[in-house]
């Protein structure tokens, strides 16, 4: 089977942050057709869009995967179910939260799933953990992840932990 190269987002800002989101990986371990190869250091990053919560801590997952991406995108939301995840507020509070930032070189445009993640580029909480993983790794729009981060990291308020 082929592998596939990808990056997952992986976030909490309820409860044991730390605890929850190793739970998370230690579950990725454990599916068939995921590898993780390597995770970013963890960041305290202020929340995006509905900022009356808790901070986040947030970190990236580069991975190794045979799994198809609808079929990835349902183990990572089993991931977060199992945990407890609610989705009551758009943007808001969560126990986990895992998203497929990209998967190879593929654009994916389906119901539910968007790769590379449309608001990636956006979020300092992604684009810094990622750049620590893949600094050279060229994005939509030319720019590197390296790139990315240094101008986010003056916009949003992100600490490494």
């Amino acid at each position: 089977m082929n592998k596939e190269k990808a990056f997952l987002g992986l976030g909490s800002n309820m409860g044991n942050k730390e605890g929850n989101i190793k739970k998370a990986l230690e579950m990725l371990k454990d599916e068939s057709g995921i590898d993780i190869e390597r995770v970013a250091p963890f960041y305290r990053a202020a929340p995006v869009g509905y900022t009356e919560q808790d901070w986040f801590l947030n970190t990236v997952a580069q991975i190794q995967t045979t799994l198809k991406p609808a079929n990835l995108l349902a183990q990572i939301l089993g991931i977060e179910d199992f945990l407890g995840r609610k989705r009551q507020i758009r943007w808001g509070p969560r126990v986990v939260d895992l998203d497929i930032l990209i998967y190879g070189t593929h654009v994916i445009r389906e119901q539910g799933l968007e790769v590379p993640h449309p608001r990636m580029l956006e979020r300092a909480f992604v684009m810094v953990p990622l750049a620590d993983l893949a600094p050279d790794l060229l994005l939509p729009g030319g720019k590197t992840a390296e790139e990315i981060a240094e101008e986010l990291k003056g916009l949003q308020e992100i600490k490494r932990n």
